[in-house]
Protein backbone atom coordinates (compact mmCIF):
# COMPACT_ATOMS: atom_id res chain seq x y z
CA UNK A 1 0.00 0.00 0.00
CA UNK A 2 0.98 3.77 -0.69
CA UNK A 3 2.61 4.57 2.84
CA UNK A 4 0.15 7.81 3.38
CA UNK A 5 -1.03 8.55 6.47
CA UNK A 6 -3.47 11.36 7.81
CA UNK A 7 -3.97 9.91 11.38
CA UNK A 8 -3.66 13.50 12.70
CA UNK A 9 -3.48 16.73 11.75
CA UNK A 10 -0.62 17.12 14.35
CA UNK A 11 1.65 14.17 12.69
CA UNK A 12 1.68 16.16 9.97
CA UNK A 13 3.61 19.03 12.55
CA UNK A 14 7.27 17.97 12.56
CA UNK A 15 10.00 19.95 14.02
CA UNK A 16 13.49 20.29 12.60
CA UNK A 17 17.04 20.00 14.58
CA UNK A 18 18.49 19.99 17.58
CA UNK A 19 21.48 22.17 17.88
CA UNK A 20 25.10 21.79 20.02
CA UNK A 21 25.91 18.29 18.83
CA UNK A 22 28.93 18.34 20.76
CA UNK A 23 32.82 17.02 19.97
CA UNK A 24 33.48 14.41 17.27
CA UNK A 25 35.78 11.69 16.86
CA UNK A 26 37.17 9.16 14.43
CA UNK A 27 37.08 5.33 15.06
CA UNK A 28 40.53 4.31 14.78
CA UNK A 29 41.72 6.53 11.82
CA UNK A 30 39.78 4.81 9.57
CA UNK A 31 38.15 8.06 8.60
CA UNK A 32 33.96 6.98 9.95
CA UNK A 33 32.80 9.96 12.09
CA UNK A 34 30.91 8.82 15.07
CA UNK A 35 28.20 10.39 16.03
CA UNK A 36 28.60 12.86 19.16
CA UNK A 37 26.54 11.88 22.06
CA UNK A 38 27.82 14.32 24.52
CA UNK A 39 26.48 17.75 25.13
CA UNK A 40 23.28 17.70 23.59
CA UNK A 41 21.32 20.52 23.64
CA UNK A 42 17.69 19.63 24.15
CA UNK A 43 16.28 22.37 23.23
CA UNK A 44 13.68 21.66 19.96
CA UNK A 45 13.39 24.05 16.81
CA UNK A 46 10.75 23.95 14.70
CA UNK A 47 11.38 22.65 11.12
CA UNK A 48 9.79 26.50 10.40
CA UNK A 49 13.36 27.37 11.43
CA UNK A 50 15.64 25.91 9.26
CA UNK A 51 16.69 27.69 5.63
CA UNK A 52 14.28 26.68 2.94
CA UNK A 53 17.80 25.56 1.22
CA UNK A 54 17.72 23.57 4.43
CA UNK A 55 14.31 22.16 4.30
CA UNK A 56 14.58 21.34 0.98
CA UNK A 57 18.03 19.23 1.33
CA UNK A 58 18.11 17.93 4.84
CA UNK A 59 18.50 14.39 3.95
CA UNK A 60 21.78 15.09 2.33
CA UNK A 61 23.50 17.31 5.13
CA UNK A 62 26.46 16.22 7.82
CA UNK A 63 25.26 15.89 11.68
CA UNK A 64 28.37 16.91 12.33
CA UNK A 65 29.11 20.08 10.04
CA UNK A 66 25.22 21.23 9.99
CA UNK A 67 23.69 19.83 13.61
CA UNK A 68 21.34 17.78 10.97
CA UNK A 69 21.04 14.20 10.79
CA UNK A 70 21.25 14.13 7.36
CA UNK A 71 23.34 10.68 5.60
CA UNK A 72 26.55 13.26 4.64
CA UNK A 73 25.65 13.31 0.61
CA UNK A 74 26.68 16.75 -0.26
CA UNK A 75 30.23 15.69 2.05
CA UNK A 76 30.38 12.77 -0.09
CA UNK A 77 30.20 14.15 -3.18
CA UNK A 78 32.43 16.99 -2.08
CA UNK A 79 35.11 15.38 -0.18
CA UNK A 80 34.80 11.66 -2.23
CA UNK A 81 33.13 11.43 -5.45
CA UNK A 82 33.78 14.89 -6.72
CA UNK A 83 34.39 14.08 -10.31
CA UNK A 84 34.35 10.77 -10.46
CA UNK A 85 31.47 9.47 -12.20
CA UNK A 86 31.64 5.94 -11.46
CA UNK A 87 29.76 3.17 -13.76
CA UNK A 88 25.76 3.62 -14.85
CA UNK A 89 23.75 1.92 -12.38
CA UNK A 90 20.11 0.33 -12.26
CA UNK A 91 18.04 0.86 -9.92
CA UNK A 92 14.54 -0.28 -9.91
CA UNK A 93 11.62 1.90 -8.56
CA UNK A 94 8.72 -0.75 -7.25
CA UNK A 95 6.27 1.61 -6.87
CA UNK A 96 2.99 3.33 -8.94
CA UNK A 97 3.60 5.05 -11.79
CA UNK A 98 6.45 7.94 -12.33
CA UNK A 99 5.90 10.49 -14.50
CA UNK A 100 8.28 10.03 -17.39
CA UNK A 101 8.62 13.41 -18.75
CA UNK A 102 9.49 15.35 -15.31
CA UNK A 103 11.99 17.75 -15.77
CA UNK A 104 14.63 16.26 -13.06
CA UNK A 105 13.67 12.50 -14.14
CA UNK A 106 13.42 12.86 -17.74
CA UNK A 107 17.38 12.48 -18.45
CA UNK A 108 17.84 9.26 -15.29
CA UNK A 109 15.29 6.42 -16.92
CA UNK A 110 16.28 3.76 -17.80
CA UNK A 111 15.93 3.01 -21.63
CA UNK A 112 15.77 -0.86 -23.10
CA UNK A 113 17.34 0.20 -26.46
CA UNK A 114 16.44 -3.54 -27.27
CA UNK A 115 12.99 -2.70 -27.49
CA UNK A 116 11.00 -0.65 -30.22
CA UNK A 117 8.49 1.61 -28.91
CA UNK A 118 5.08 1.33 -30.00
CA UNK A 119 4.92 -1.60 -32.49
CA UNK A 120 3.25 -4.27 -30.31
CA UNK A 121 5.75 -6.66 -30.23
CA UNK A 122 8.53 -8.26 -27.62
CA UNK A 123 11.44 -7.32 -29.61
CA UNK A 124 14.25 -8.27 -27.58
CA UNK A 125 12.29 -11.51 -26.22
CA UNK A 126 12.07 -10.96 -22.46
CA UNK A 127 8.20 -11.87 -22.59
CA UNK A 128 7.35 -7.82 -22.09
CA UNK A 129 5.86 -5.61 -24.93
CA UNK A 130 6.79 -1.99 -25.44
CA UNK A 131 8.83 -1.70 -22.26
CA UNK A 132 10.79 0.60 -23.04
CA UNK A 133 11.29 2.44 -19.48
CA UNK A 134 10.00 -0.37 -17.66
CA UNK A 135 6.66 -1.91 -17.12
CA UNK A 136 2.76 -1.71 -15.76
CA UNK A 137 1.49 -4.37 -14.07
CA UNK A 138 -1.64 -2.72 -13.04
CA UNK A 139 -2.70 -1.48 -16.46
CA UNK A 140 -5.09 0.89 -16.74
CA UNK A 141 -6.04 0.05 -12.90
CA UNK A 142 -5.22 2.44 -9.84
CA UNK A 143 -7.79 2.58 -6.93
CA UNK A 144 -8.02 -1.04 -4.82
CA UNK A 145 -8.76 -2.75 -1.84
CA UNK A 146 -6.42 -3.66 1.37
CA UNK A 147 -5.10 -7.46 0.78
CA UNK A 148 -7.25 -8.26 3.99
CA UNK A 149 -10.52 -6.87 2.30
CA UNK A 150 -9.52 -8.68 -0.89
CA UNK A 151 -9.59 -11.68 0.85
CA UNK A 152 -13.03 -11.14 2.77
CA UNK A 153 -14.76 -10.29 -0.75
CA UNK A 154 -12.70 -13.80 -2.61
CA UNK A 155 -12.98 -16.00 0.56
CA UNK A 156 -8.91 -16.41 0.48
CA UNK A 157 -7.82 -18.02 4.03
CA UNK A 158 -8.29 -20.26 6.45
CA UNK A 159 -11.20 -19.74 9.46
CA UNK A 160 -8.30 -18.04 11.60
CA UNK A 161 -6.98 -15.79 8.90
CA UNK A 162 -10.22 -14.37 8.14
CA UNK A 163 -11.62 -13.86 11.33
CA UNK A 164 -8.58 -11.73 11.71
CA UNK A 165 -9.06 -10.17 8.75
CA UNK A 166 -12.49 -9.12 9.54
CA UNK A 167 -11.62 -7.76 13.00
CA UNK A 168 -8.84 -5.82 11.13
CA UNK A 169 -11.62 -4.60 8.91
CA UNK A 170 -14.19 -3.37 11.17
CA UNK A 171 -11.75 -1.81 13.37
CA UNK A 172 -10.22 0.19 10.24
CA UNK A 173 -13.53 0.61 9.02
CA UNK A 174 -14.92 2.67 12.15
CA UNK A 175 -11.57 4.82 12.30
CA UNK A 176 -11.75 5.95 8.57
CA UNK A 177 -15.20 7.18 9.64
CA UNK A 178 -14.14 9.01 12.38
CA UNK A 179 -11.20 10.37 10.63
CA UNK A 180 -13.75 11.80 7.99
CA UNK A 181 -15.93 13.33 10.24
CA UNK A 182 -13.10 14.55 12.29
CA UNK A 183 -11.34 16.24 8.99
CA UNK A 184 -14.34 17.68 7.48
CA UNK A 185 -14.97 19.42 10.90
CA UNK A 186 -11.54 20.54 10.98
CA UNK A 187 -11.40 21.69 7.38
CA UNK A 188 -14.78 23.66 7.58
CA UNK A 189 -13.65 25.26 10.76
CA UNK A 190 -10.54 26.65 9.41
CA UNK A 191 -12.05 27.46 6.07
CA UNK A 192 -14.45 29.58 7.35
CA UNK A 193 -12.05 31.32 10.23
CA UNK A 194 -9.68 31.91 7.36
CA UNK A 195 -12.54 33.60 5.06
CA UNK A 196 -13.67 35.80 8.14
CA UNK A 197 -9.86 36.91 9.10
CA UNK A 198 -9.10 37.45 5.47
CA UNK A 199 -12.36 39.95 5.36
CA UNK A 200 -11.28 41.11 8.77
CA UNK A 201 -7.74 42.27 7.73
CA UNK A 202 -8.89 42.72 4.16
CA UNK A 203 -5.93 40.46 2.82
CA UNK A 204 -5.86 36.82 1.23
CA UNK A 205 -3.13 35.84 2.53
CA UNK A 206 -2.17 37.05 5.96
CA UNK A 207 0.82 35.87 9.14
CA UNK A 208 1.19 35.09 12.15
CA UNK A 209 1.38 38.62 13.50
CA UNK A 210 -0.97 39.96 11.08
CA UNK A 211 -3.61 37.59 12.81
CA UNK A 212 -1.94 38.73 16.31
CA UNK A 213 -3.13 42.43 15.87
CA UNK A 214 -6.64 41.45 15.75
CA UNK A 215 -8.36 42.98 19.01
CA UNK A 216 -11.01 40.74 18.71
CA UNK A 217 -14.07 41.97 20.89
CA UNK A 218 -17.00 39.51 19.77
CA UNK A 219 -16.87 35.72 20.59
CA UNK A 220 -17.05 34.39 17.01
CA UNK A 221 -13.68 36.55 16.20
CA UNK A 222 -12.42 35.47 19.14
CA UNK A 223 -13.02 31.76 18.10
CA UNK A 224 -11.49 32.60 14.56
CA UNK A 225 -8.48 33.95 15.91
CA UNK A 226 -8.35 30.96 18.37
CA UNK A 227 -8.65 28.23 15.81
CA UNK A 228 -5.73 29.86 13.19
CA UNK A 229 -3.23 30.50 16.20
CA UNK A 230 -3.39 26.85 16.51
CA UNK A 231 -3.22 26.37 12.98
CA UNK A 232 -0.22 28.48 12.78
CA UNK A 233 1.61 26.14 15.27
CA UNK A 234 1.49 23.29 12.61
CA UNK A 235 2.47 24.79 9.24
CA UNK A 236 3.62 27.91 8.11
CA UNK A 237 0.73 29.35 6.38
CA UNK A 238 -2.85 28.50 6.13
CA UNK A 239 -3.22 27.64 2.84
CA UNK A 240 -0.78 25.12 4.00
CA UNK A 241 -3.00 24.01 6.68
CA UNK A 242 -6.22 23.58 4.31
CA UNK A 243 -4.26 21.36 1.75
CA UNK A 244 -2.97 19.17 4.37
CA UNK A 245 -6.58 19.08 5.73
CA UNK A 246 -7.80 18.57 2.47
CA UNK A 247 -5.29 15.59 1.88
CA UNK A 248 -6.22 14.16 4.80
CA UNK A 249 -9.78 14.31 4.16
CA UNK A 250 -8.90 12.28 0.44
CA UNK A 251 -7.09 10.17 2.69
CA UNK A 252 -9.77 8.70 4.75
CA UNK A 253 -12.63 9.24 2.00
CA UNK A 254 -10.76 6.96 -0.56
CA UNK A 255 -10.18 4.52 2.58
CA UNK A 256 -13.68 3.94 2.65
CA UNK A 257 -14.90 4.34 -1.32
CA UNK A 258 -11.60 1.83 -2.40
CA UNK A 259 -9.83 0.40 0.08
CA UNK A 260 -12.02 -0.61 3.03
CA UNK A 261 -14.91 -1.05 0.91
CA UNK A 262 -15.78 -5.39 0.59
CA UNK A 263 -17.77 -4.34 -2.92
CA UNK A 264 -14.93 -2.72 -4.76
CA UNK A 265 -13.37 -4.38 -7.43
CA UNK A 266 -10.26 -2.81 -8.38
CA UNK A 267 -8.72 -5.38 -10.59
CA UNK A 268 -10.75 -5.58 -12.84
CA UNK A 269 -9.75 -3.06 -15.70
CA UNK A 270 -6.61 -5.47 -15.59
CA UNK A 271 -8.68 -8.99 -16.90
CA UNK A 272 -6.20 -11.40 -14.73
CA UNK A 273 -6.65 -13.89 -12.11
CA UNK A 274 -4.37 -11.98 -9.43
CA UNK A 275 -4.15 -14.97 -7.25
CA UNK A 276 -2.50 -16.98 -10.42
CA UNK A 277 1.23 -16.48 -10.84
CA UNK A 278 0.79 -18.86 -14.10
CA UNK A 279 -1.97 -16.16 -15.26
CA UNK A 280 1.27 -13.48 -16.62
CA UNK A 281 -0.51 -12.01 -19.80
CA UNK A 282 -1.51 -8.45 -18.63
CA UNK A 283 -0.67 -5.09 -18.29
CA UNK A 284 1.57 -3.11 -20.67
CA UNK A 285 4.89 -1.39 -21.43
CA UNK A 286 3.78 2.00 -19.96
CA UNK A 287 4.37 2.47 -16.45
CA UNK A 288 3.52 6.36 -16.40
CA UNK A 289 1.49 7.63 -13.43
CA UNK A 290 -2.11 7.68 -14.69
CA UNK A 291 -3.21 10.78 -12.58
CA UNK A 292 -1.92 13.60 -10.77
CA UNK A 293 -2.88 12.32 -7.53
CA UNK A 294 -0.92 8.81 -8.46
CA UNK A 295 2.51 10.59 -7.03
CA UNK A 296 4.45 8.07 -4.94
CA UNK A 297 6.62 6.77 -7.57
CA UNK A 298 7.78 10.25 -8.88
CA UNK A 299 8.74 11.26 -5.43
CA UNK A 300 10.52 8.10 -4.84
CA UNK A 301 12.36 8.14 -8.26
CA UNK A 302 13.46 11.74 -7.18
CA UNK A 303 14.91 11.06 -4.10
CA UNK A 304 17.15 8.62 -5.17
CA UNK A 305 17.84 10.15 -8.44
CA UNK A 306 16.54 13.20 -9.64
CA UNK A 307 18.86 14.99 -11.77
CA UNK A 308 21.95 16.37 -10.03
CA UNK A 309 23.02 19.74 -10.44
CA UNK A 310 20.77 21.07 -13.36
CA UNK A 311 19.72 23.95 -11.58
CA UNK A 312 16.06 22.30 -11.32
CA UNK A 313 14.13 21.18 -8.40
CA UNK A 314 16.79 18.58 -6.25
CA UNK A 315 19.55 16.63 -6.36
CA UNK A 316 19.14 12.99 -5.73
CA UNK A 317 20.97 11.12 -3.80
CA UNK A 318 22.75 8.72 -6.46
CA UNK A 319 24.41 10.38 -9.71
CA UNK A 320 25.02 7.95 -12.83
CA UNK A 321 21.81 5.99 -12.25
CA UNK A 322 19.09 4.97 -14.81
CA UNK A 323 15.77 4.54 -13.02
CA UNK A 324 13.49 1.75 -14.42
CA UNK A 325 9.94 2.43 -13.34
CA UNK A 326 7.87 -0.73 -12.39
CA UNK A 327 4.04 0.26 -12.02
CA UNK A 328 2.69 -2.57 -9.34
CA UNK A 329 1.72 -0.72 -6.47
CA UNK A 330 -1.86 0.87 -6.61
CA UNK A 331 -4.06 3.36 -4.29
CA UNK A 332 -4.32 0.47 -1.75
CA UNK A 333 -2.49 -2.57 -1.31
CA UNK A 334 -0.28 -4.30 -3.52
CA UNK A 335 -0.87 -7.83 -5.14
CA UNK A 336 2.05 -10.42 -4.28
CA UNK A 337 2.47 -11.71 -7.57
CA UNK A 338 2.81 -8.11 -9.02
CA UNK A 339 5.75 -7.71 -6.59
CA UNK A 340 7.27 -11.20 -7.64
CA UNK A 341 6.98 -10.38 -11.05
CA UNK A 342 7.98 -6.99 -10.93
CA UNK A 343 11.48 -7.88 -9.08
CA UNK A 344 12.09 -10.55 -11.41
CA UNK A 345 11.40 -8.60 -14.20
CA UNK A 346 13.89 -5.91 -12.75
CA UNK A 347 16.72 -8.50 -11.80
CA UNK A 348 16.15 -10.31 -15.72
CA UNK A 349 16.48 -6.59 -17.04
CA UNK A 350 19.86 -5.46 -14.95
CA UNK A 351 18.86 -3.58 -12.19
CA UNK A 352 21.50 -3.72 -9.43
CA UNK A 353 19.29 -2.25 -6.61
CA UNK A 354 15.48 -2.24 -6.16
CA UNK A 355 13.44 0.16 -3.70
CA UNK A 356 10.11 -1.13 -2.68
CA UNK A 357 8.69 1.82 -0.74
CA UNK A 358 5.24 -0.20 0.30
CA UNK A 359 3.88 -3.07 2.61
CA UNK A 360 0.60 -4.89 3.65
CA UNK A 361 0.01 -6.65 7.16
CA UNK A 362 -1.67 -9.46 4.90
CA UNK A 363 0.31 -10.98 2.33
CA UNK A 364 -1.69 -14.74 1.20
CA UNK A 365 0.81 -15.79 -1.33
CA UNK A 366 4.17 -14.23 0.32
CA UNK A 367 5.82 -17.49 -0.71
CA UNK A 368 5.63 -15.86 -4.23
CA UNK A 369 7.91 -12.83 -2.93
CA UNK A 370 9.62 -14.71 -1.31
CA UNK A 371 11.26 -16.62 -3.83
CA UNK A 372 11.55 -13.69 -6.13
CA UNK A 373 13.78 -11.92 -3.18
CA UNK A 374 15.86 -15.36 -3.31
CA UNK A 375 15.98 -14.90 -6.67
CA UNK A 376 17.26 -11.10 -6.66
CA UNK A 377 19.87 -12.41 -4.33
CA UNK A 378 21.11 -15.19 -6.64
CA UNK A 379 21.61 -12.64 -8.84
CA UNK A 380 23.50 -10.12 -7.01
CA UNK A 381 20.79 -7.73 -6.42
CA UNK A 382 19.87 -5.66 -3.28
CA UNK A 383 16.13 -4.83 -2.49
CA UNK A 384 15.34 -2.12 -0.27
CA UNK A 385 12.25 -1.94 1.74
CA UNK A 386 10.02 0.61 3.99
CA UNK A 387 9.43 -0.60 7.23
CA UNK A 388 6.27 1.03 7.32
CA UNK A 389 4.04 4.03 9.33
CA UNK A 390 2.32 2.04 12.08
CA UNK A 391 4.31 3.25 14.56
CA UNK A 392 5.23 -0.41 15.82
CA UNK A 393 7.25 -3.13 16.57
CA UNK A 394 7.62 -5.20 13.76
CA UNK A 395 9.37 -7.92 15.90
CA UNK A 396 6.06 -8.46 17.78
CA UNK A 397 4.06 -11.42 15.71
CA UNK A 398 0.89 -9.06 15.87
CA UNK A 399 2.50 -6.30 14.09
CA UNK A 400 3.15 -8.28 10.90
CA UNK A 401 4.50 -6.44 8.04
CA UNK A 402 5.13 -7.75 4.51
CA UNK A 403 7.46 -8.26 2.51
CA UNK A 404 10.38 -9.34 4.82
CA UNK A 405 13.37 -11.12 4.67
CA UNK A 406 12.60 -13.28 7.97
CA UNK A 407 9.68 -15.72 8.43
CA UNK A 408 8.27 -15.78 12.17
CA UNK A 409 11.85 -13.82 13.54
CA UNK A 410 14.14 -16.45 12.35
CA UNK A 411 16.79 -16.48 9.95
CA UNK A 412 17.10 -14.27 6.87
CA UNK A 413 15.84 -16.03 3.83
CA UNK A 414 18.32 -13.85 1.65
CA UNK A 415 21.33 -12.06 2.30
CA UNK A 416 20.24 -8.80 0.06
CA UNK A 417 17.58 -6.99 1.85
CA UNK A 418 17.64 -3.39 3.85
CA UNK A 419 14.52 -2.72 5.50
CA UNK A 420 14.39 1.02 6.00
CA UNK A 421 13.02 3.12 9.22
CA UNK A 422 12.68 7.06 9.02
CA UNK A 423 14.33 9.98 11.12
CA UNK A 424 13.12 13.54 12.03
CA UNK A 425 15.62 16.41 11.30
CA UNK A 426 15.85 16.61 14.66
CA UNK A 427 18.81 15.59 16.50
CA UNK A 428 17.78 14.24 20.03
CA UNK A 429 14.89 12.01 21.60
CA UNK A 430 12.66 13.04 19.02
CA UNK A 431 15.33 11.64 16.15
CA UNK A 432 13.09 8.64 14.44
CA UNK A 433 9.99 9.47 13.33
CA UNK A 434 6.66 8.98 15.60
CA UNK A 435 4.80 7.09 12.72
CA UNK A 436 8.24 5.15 11.80
CA UNK A 437 8.02 0.82 12.76
CA UNK A 438 11.28 -0.22 14.30
CA UNK A 439 12.36 -3.66 15.18
CA UNK A 440 16.36 -4.80 16.27
CA UNK A 441 15.29 -8.20 14.47
CA UNK A 442 13.13 -6.72 11.42
CA UNK A 443 14.23 -3.01 10.56
CA UNK A 444 18.15 -2.39 9.55
CA UNK A 445 19.25 1.07 9.61
CA UNK A 446 17.22 4.36 10.04
CA UNK A 447 17.45 7.00 7.39
CA UNK A 448 15.83 10.89 6.87
CA UNK A 449 12.07 10.35 5.75
CA UNK A 450 10.36 13.33 7.61
CA UNK A 451 9.15 16.06 5.55
CA UNK A 452 11.77 15.19 2.65
CA UNK A 453 11.30 17.49 -0.72
CA UNK A 454 11.55 15.46 -4.24
CA UNK A 455 10.06 15.45 -7.36
CA UNK A 456 6.05 15.22 -7.72
CA UNK A 457 3.72 14.91 -11.24
CA UNK A 458 3.98 17.67 -13.65
CA UNK A 459 7.28 19.32 -13.00
CA UNK A 460 6.08 20.28 -9.47
CA UNK A 461 7.99 19.54 -6.00
CA UNK A 462 6.50 18.52 -2.87
CA UNK A 463 7.38 17.61 1.31
CA UNK A 464 6.49 13.67 1.59
CA UNK A 465 6.63 12.30 5.18
CA UNK A 466 7.34 8.58 5.66
CA UNK A 467 9.39 5.45 5.57
CA UNK A 468 8.95 5.29 1.83
CA UNK A 469 10.93 8.35 1.60
CA UNK A 470 13.73 6.95 3.81
CA UNK A 471 14.07 3.66 1.88
CA UNK A 472 15.23 5.29 -1.12
CA UNK A 473 17.66 7.21 0.21
CA UNK A 474 19.37 4.35 1.39
CA UNK A 475 18.87 3.00 -2.42
CA UNK A 476 20.93 5.86 -3.38
CA UNK A 477 23.27 5.25 -0.79
CA UNK A 478 23.66 1.81 -2.44
CA UNK A 479 23.54 2.77 -6.12
CA UNK A 480 26.27 5.53 -5.32
CA UNK A 481 28.65 1.99 -3.73
CA UNK A 482 27.70 0.36 -6.69
CA UNK A 483 28.39 2.72 -9.11
CA UNK A 484 31.98 3.69 -7.66
CA UNK A 485 32.64 0.00 -6.88
CA UNK A 486 31.27 -2.35 -8.80
CA UNK A 487 32.64 -5.59 -8.29
CA UNK A 488 31.05 -5.00 -4.54
CA UNK A 489 28.09 -7.87 -3.96
CA UNK A 490 24.40 -7.01 -3.27
CA UNK A 491 24.94 -8.60 0.14
CA UNK A 492 28.89 -7.03 0.85
CA UNK A 493 26.90 -3.28 -0.03
CA UNK A 494 23.91 -4.53 2.83
CA UNK A 495 26.53 -5.20 5.29
CA UNK A 496 28.64 -1.59 4.68
CA UNK A 497 25.47 0.56 4.62
CA UNK A 498 24.74 -1.28 7.76
CA UNK A 499 27.95 -1.23 9.76
CA UNK A 500 29.33 2.18 8.40
CA UNK A 501 26.25 3.96 9.63
CA UNK A 502 26.65 6.48 12.46
CA UNK A 503 25.52 4.88 15.88
CA UNK A 504 22.75 6.70 18.16
CA UNK A 505 23.67 6.11 21.94
CA UNK A 506 21.04 8.08 23.75
CA UNK A 507 17.56 6.89 23.78
CA UNK A 508 14.56 8.16 21.27
CA UNK A 509 10.74 7.95 21.73
CA UNK A 510 9.00 5.19 19.85
CA UNK A 511 5.52 5.29 18.72
CA UNK A 512 3.03 8.39 18.52
CA UNK A 513 1.59 8.27 22.45
CA UNK A 514 4.90 8.81 23.48
CA UNK A 515 5.53 6.54 25.99
CA UNK A 516 8.29 4.28 24.66
CA UNK A 517 11.81 5.20 24.35
CA UNK A 518 14.66 2.75 23.47
CA UNK A 519 18.14 2.69 21.91
CA UNK A 520 18.61 2.90 18.00
CA UNK A 521 20.79 -0.87 18.62
CA UNK A 522 17.64 -2.46 20.75
CA UNK A 523 15.24 -1.31 17.53
CA UNK A 524 17.30 -1.91 14.81
CA UNK A 525 20.05 -4.06 13.71
CA UNK A 526 22.62 -1.88 12.91
CA UNK A 527 21.88 0.37 15.77
CA UNK A 528 22.55 3.15 13.48
CA UNK A 529 21.48 5.90 10.58
CA UNK A 530 22.73 5.79 7.27
CA UNK A 531 25.44 7.81 5.89
CA UNK A 532 26.94 7.81 2.33
CA UNK A 533 30.49 9.21 3.37
CA UNK A 534 31.32 6.72 5.19
CA UNK A 535 29.55 4.02 3.16
CA UNK A 536 31.48 5.24 0.21
CA UNK A 537 34.67 5.14 2.66
CA UNK A 538 34.54 1.71 3.96
CA UNK A 539 33.30 0.43 0.36
CA UNK A 540 36.65 1.09 -0.70
CA UNK A 541 38.31 -0.40 1.72
CA UNK A 542 36.03 -3.31 1.09
CA UNK A 543 36.99 -3.44 -2.78
CA UNK A 544 40.91 -2.93 -2.10
CA UNK A 545 40.79 -5.71 0.25
CA UNK A 546 41.84 -3.80 2.98
CA UNK A 547 39.14 -4.61 5.23
CA UNK A 548 36.64 -7.94 5.30
CA UNK A 549 33.64 -7.35 6.06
Amino acid sequence: MTNTYFKSIFALSIAAILTGCGSTKTAGGSGLVLTPVENIDTTPLKISDLTTSEKNNWGHLDLVTDTIPGMSVDKAYSEIIKNEKGTKTIVAVLDSGIDLNHEDLVNVLWTNTKEKAGNGIDDDGNGFIDDIHGYNFLGESYNEQLEYVRMLRLNIGDAATLSKAKAKLDSKYNEALQGKEQYESIYQAVKNADADVQKYLKKDVYTKQDLSSIKATDEAMQRNVAILNQMFGIKETIPDVLKDLKNGLTYYTEQLNYNLNKDFNGREPVGDDAYDITDVNYGNGNPMNRVDDESHGTHVAGIIAAERNNGKGVNGVANNVAIMSIRAVPNGDEYDKDIARGIRYAVDNGARVINGSFGKSFSPNAEWVNEAIKYAADNNVLFVHAAGNDGANLDDPINANFPNDQINNGPEIADNVITVGALNPKYGSELVASYSNYGKINVDVFAPGTDIYSTYPNNEYEYSPGTSMAAPGVAGIAALIMSQYPSLTAAQVKKIILQSGLPIKSKVVLGSAGNKSDTLDQISTSGKIANAYNALVLASKVAAGQVKL
